[in-house]
This record gives C-alpha cells, sequence and structure tokens, in this order.
C-alpha cells in the first residue's frame, strides 16, 4: 500500500498550551458543514440503527461500560465488518475551541467512516485501576483494559454477527496512540485485527507521562503488526510519525495522511471532505482482502 509522507506539527494528548496561535495557518474544519449526526445513546436493547450504552456482565454494578452501535442495514443472521474504536484524552481543550471529554460517548471516527450502514461500531473504555469506572485520561489498569478487549470483542461478534476476520482498530489522539500500545499489548490481541486507524499521534513517536510510552517499548509492540495495514493520519501533516516508521518498521504497509485543518479532532469524519472519502475505500479494502 503506497504511503505519502508530510511535516508534522504536533498537538499534544492533553495539554491545550501545546499550540501555537496561528491566524495565518490552516483552515478551521468548522468551516465545514456537517453532513453526520451520530444518534444519541441509549439503554434501549441493541437493534438497528441504535447506539446503546452496554454493561458487560463482568462489571455489573460498575460504571465501567462501553457503547455498541449496529448499523441501519443490520439484521440477525448478518455477518458485518466491525470497527473497535478508544477515545482521546479528556479535559483538553486549545484555542481553536477542540475539545476531548475522554468518554466513549465522545468518539466519532467509527461512525463517519461507516456513515452508520455496514459496520458494527463499537466504543470500548480504559478501564481504571479500581474496576468501578471508565478511565478519562491515559491508561487506567492496562490489565484490566486488555482483558476487557480481549472479552467484549469476541462477544460482540459472537451475539450479533460480527465478522471475527474483519475487525478494525481505530482511536484517535490517546486513542490513537492506543491502537498499538493496547491493540498490540501482547500476541492475543494482537491478533484480533485486520487493520488499524490511527488519527493524531502514534505510540512511540513522543514521550507521554506514562511507563512503556518511549520508543524502545513502543518497537517491541509494533513487532506485532506484521504486514497488516495501518492509516495514520494527523492534523496538518505527519512526516515526524512516517520518520519514526521508517526507521522503526521499514517494512510496514502504512498509509500516511494530512488532514489540511487546524484541529485536533476527530470531528473531521462527519463531514464531506476528500480525506473522509479516502479512508472509507481504505477500510472497505482492508475488511475485504483476504488477511495475509
Amino acid at each position: 500500500m503506497a504511503a505519502v509522507g508530510f511535516a508534522l506539527v504536533a498537538a499534544s494528548c492533553s495539554h491545550p498550551t501545546d499550540e501555537t496561535p496561528n491566524a495565518a495557518g490552516p483552515p478551521d474544519i468548522r468551516t465545514i458543514p456537517v453532513d453526520l449526526t451520530i444518534p444519541a445513546v441509549t439503554s434501549d436493547v441493541p437493534a438497528a440503527g441504535r447506539r446503546v450504552r452496554v454493561t458487560a456482565p463482568e462489571y455489573a454494578g460498575t460504571d465501567v461500560h462501553h457503547l455498541l452501535y449496529l448499523p441501519t442495514d443490520w439484521v440477525a443472521g448478518g455477518a458485518y465488518p466491525v470497527i473497535v474504536e478508544y477515545a482521546g484524552n479528556g479535559s483538553y481543550r486549545n484555542q481553536h475551541g477542540d475539545v476531548s471529554t475522554g468518554l466513549v460517548e465522545g468518539s466519532r471516527l467509527g461512525y463517519g467512516i461507516s456513515g452508520g450502514s455496514g459496520f458494527i461500531w463499537v466504543c470500548l473504555p480504559f478501564v481504571d485501576e479500581t474496576g468501578k469506572r471508565n478511565q478519562r485520561q491515559w491508561w487506567g489498569s492496562v490489565k484490566r483494559t486488555v482483558k476487557y478487549c480481549k472479552t467484549v470483542v469476541p462477544r460482540v461478534c459472537e451475539h450479533f454477527g460480527g465478522d471475527a476476520n474483519a475487525i478494525i482498530l481505530a482511536g484517535f489522539s490517546r486513542g490513537a496512540i492506543a491502537v498499538n500500545f493496547i491493540g498490540l499489548h501482547d500476541s492475543e490481541i494482537a491478533a484480533m485485527w485486520r487493520g488499524f486507524i490511527c488519527h493524531s499521534h502514534y505510540d512511540g513517536v513522543r514521550r507521554w507521562p506514562y511507563p512503556g510510552s518511549g520508543r524502545a517499548a513502543a518497537d517491541i509492540r509494533l513487532e506485532h503488526l506484521g504486514q497488516r495495514p495501518q492509516w495514520i493520519s494527523h492534523e496538518r501533516s505527519v512526516d515526524e510519525t512516517r520518520r519514526h516508521l521508517v526507521a522503526a518498521c521499514p517494512e510496514g504497509r502504512f498509509t500516511f495522511r494530512a488532514l489540511p485543518f487546524r484541529n485536533h479532532t476527530d470531528a473531521w469524519v462527519l463531514r464531506d471532505v476528500p480525506l473522509r472519502r479516502e479512508l472509507r475505500s481504505w477500510a472497505l479494502d482492508v475488511v475485504r482482502a483476504k488477511r495475509e
């Protein structure tokens, strides 16, 4: 898969002061009208077109939960590719008005990629150290979070027709780092995915305030990737990540794309921009291809 590199301007996962205001810089994504509205979260029984809050039996009596969206064309007995998504850090706001709550309810990528049809969409939590609530900043308990994913994703496939051989793992900001940090944590969880989408940040490119954020640890996780494709995008440009991966994984199947807007957000997928059209095509190609 062809890779195209660009020069990166990094935006923080959690610190809004990291960006320098530049009124003459790239345009704001909000100049493009939205053409998708994500369904409200309910506590209803899962059904086509519904986005519902689900508490796994293992976490009954706690606030730990994930979200399940069944596409508008879903029917019992069918088979559907799956997008599993992790959210960005909470308590983030920058000078452009971009906000990340850290909640599973704030995720957007899966809905924007699918347009609401064709894919089951699952927004997974990071589980806190107590096992009582979703973690809004960074990882909480990595062990609990990895186990939650290993348990819930196969369950969704079994109960709702998810195709276990056509699952894409996606994330924005913290979630983009989690694609590798959680999704390639060990060989068992790594084997679950057909492809990967990382928007804004990438595991190992920057040091963050948690153990294992450096390049040496990230390179070990990257060994679980193999030849499966990754979509890697960032506002403005992606060159820093491209340079990192040229050195760390020169044979990798990476698609690098820059979003020509200044915003640190995943809301661009709710708009009819060229990059969304390309990402949709990429995702369809990934789930249709035979795993090597």
